[in-house]
């Protein structure tokens, strides 16, 4: 490989990356919002799959059923974190960017 071919990889490399941050930094800013139970537990989640809030109706806490509650947390978060890995797959794929395995690419 000359120089000049190892410096035009090296530029898009760097392009990549750039985008790439831009990207997740955009991702940081976009919410998914998830819920179960018919809407007893709800699950507000960002692009970087960091849970941002938990919601309970107070009926559910009333039940007293705490093993019920955290199935529906569990399975709540669970569905956020799968919405926000497809959200970021396709804008990775916007990108011109398929890796398969990362972030729930296939």
């Amino acid at each position: 490989m000359n120089r000049k071919m190892l410096g035009d990889l090296m530029q898009q490399a760097q392009a990549l990356q750039g985008k790439m941050a831009k990207m997740q930094e955009e991702a940081a800013k976009k919410t998914i919002e998830t819920s179960a139970g018919g809407g007893m537990v709800s699950v507000v989640i960002n692009g970087k799959q960091q849970v941002l809030a938990i919601r309970l109706d107070p009926e559910i806490v009333k039940s007293g059923d705490v093993e019920m509650l955290q199935d529906l947390v569990l399975a709540a978060v669970n569905e956020a974190i799968r919405k926000s890995q497809a959200m970021v797959s396709e804008e990775m794929k916007g990108l011109g960017l398929q890796i398969p395995g990362l972030l729930g690419g296939e």
